[in-house]
């Protein structure tokens, strides 16, 4: 009985999150390891299903480094990255569009579907709903770095995307853009979620990775800080608290806040149900990063 009470008293704590957060847009972001953890893609998919069962409205987006680096290296060519980016010359490309934009992207469909969803797969063969443009940096001495057929998002179809929420149905769509002129580029995940949640005008972007949230101590999990504001986050940063991979992501959260986005979540997508701790828990299991 006193476990029978307690699962009641937690499904009250959601109650009033559930009612929260209806008929609000959530921008869930996949990393490419844990697409490779199969056993929390499932707890993951089975969070999103619920998410859309209490009136939610998620869309996915999702890279898939780590299967795309395997079906370079059975074909015989080797990965080069440059500033963090993978190189992608046409060859490349072609197994990009076939690991990410058509394998991985209809696999997620599919095992969403098997759990009792709806999906809806946007990509080249389907519906693409990413514009892009080629990515231009510039290397230490300012000269232009070539990257190849590497893009940015610059424009999201959000009526396509819009009219498949309200009608039930859970996007999903692989970090891949469409040129005006229809050449195809490898976007990096993170910022193609970004830029998504921007543009839909979505209230929460989660971004699901295999850290636990910014930490105060790198090697103490323990030491995870739950909630930030941007002049705390931003503090963090000029201490060397937040240091390494972590200021790029946080950055990118900020970014994403100041265009209009309520709240970014980092969560380490391998927690069992880690989405609807965050969501629907006064606690949460990562780091929220808010505007303040």
């Amino acid at each position: 009985m006193k476990t029978a009470i307690e699962k009641a008293d937690t499904l009250i704590e959601a109650l009033g999150w559930i009612r929260r957060f209806r008929d609000k847009t959530t921008v869930v972001k996949l990393g490419g390891s844990i697409l490779s953890d199969l056993n929390a893609l499932r707890f993951i998919l089975l969070d999103i299903h619920f998410m859309e069962t209490v009136g939610m409205r998620p869309v996915v987006v999702h890279g898939g480094g780590k299967r795309i680096s395997t079906a370079m290296e059975e074909a015989g060519i080797e990965p080069k990255f440059v500033q963090g980016r993978r190189y992608t010359d046409p060859a490349t490309m072609d197994i990009v569009e076939r690991v990410l934009g058509v394998e991985t992207n209809n696999f997620l469909a599919e095992e969403f579907e098997k759990i009792g969803g709806r999906a809806m797969t946007l990509n080249f063969e389907s519906t693409p709903v990413l514009t892009g443009q080629p990515l231009k940096l510039k290397d230490d001495d300012g000269n232009p770095v070539d990257l190849g057929l590497v893009g940015e998002v610059t424009k999201v179809d959000r009526m396509v995307i819009d009219n498949l929420i309200y009608a039930g149905q859970t996007p999903f769509i692989p970090s891949l853009a469409m040129t005006e002129d229809d050449v195809k580029l490898n976007v990096n995940a993170d910022t193609a979620a970004t830029k998504v949640a921007q543009e839909l005008s979505a209230d929460k972007l989660i971004v699901l990775s295999d850290v636990p949230g910014v930490l105060r101590d790198p090697d103490d999990p323990g030491s995870l800080i739950s909630s930030l504001t941007r002049s705390e986050a931003e503090a963090l940063i000029k201490d060397g608290t937040i240091a390494g991979g972590m200021i790029p992501k946080v950055e990118a959260c900020l970014e994403t806040i100041d265009r209009g986005v309520s709240k970014v979540h980092i969560i380490d997508g391998r927690i069992r149900h880690g989405l609807l701790l965050e969501i629907y828990t006064s606690s949460g299991v990562g780091t929220v990063i808010s505007s303040g």
